[in-house]
């Protein structure tokens, strides 16, 4: 019965010489603070990336309606500017930028912000512009007007 007392055949992971083993394992704690900054930067910087152009927008009583995704949105600045989701385009290149955009198609939702001070009639123009592309869900922004 061949055992042997005092033998170093048994022994895992230790050095004889006293050498450091070397470490296995990951820190993760800066990692972790890391990310909650990164978190807590977009979080405060994501509401201000959300506005484009300053427009303002008339007020009704009218509650806000549930979104499923981000629309598509052109407004129209008291100047009788256009944009879309913030990036200027002229009348001519309406259509075809929205056509771009639209992943459904004509059944894609668009909302028009218009300035409370604009003109009706471009309003309207841009709407009718959409309107003859075949979009039909075409809807308009307003800002709920404050009860007293």
């Amino acid at each position: 019965m061949g055992i042997a007392l005092g033998s170093n055949k048994g022994r895992k992971g230790r050095r004889s010489r006293g050498a450091a083993a070397p470490i296995g394992d990951i820190n993760v704690t800066p990692l972790v603070d890391v990310m909650l900054v990164l978190l807590i930067v977009f979080m405060v910087a994501a509401p201000l990336m959300t506005m484009g152009v300053p427009v303002d927008l008339p007020k009704t009583a009218a509650a806000s309606m549930p979104l499923e995704k981000k629309p598509i949105t052109v407004t129209v600045t008291n100047a009788g500017e256009l944009s879309i989701d913030g990036d200027p385009v002229t009348m001519e290149a309406l259509v075809a930028t929205v056509d771009a955009l639209a992943a459904e198609g004509t059944d894609e939702r668009l909302y028009v912000r218009g300035d409370a001070t604009v003109a009706y009639g471009r309003i309207m123009e841009v709407m009718g512009e959409l309107s003859a592309a075949g979009y039909g869900q075409i809807g308009l922004i307003t800002e709920r007007k404050a009860t007293d």
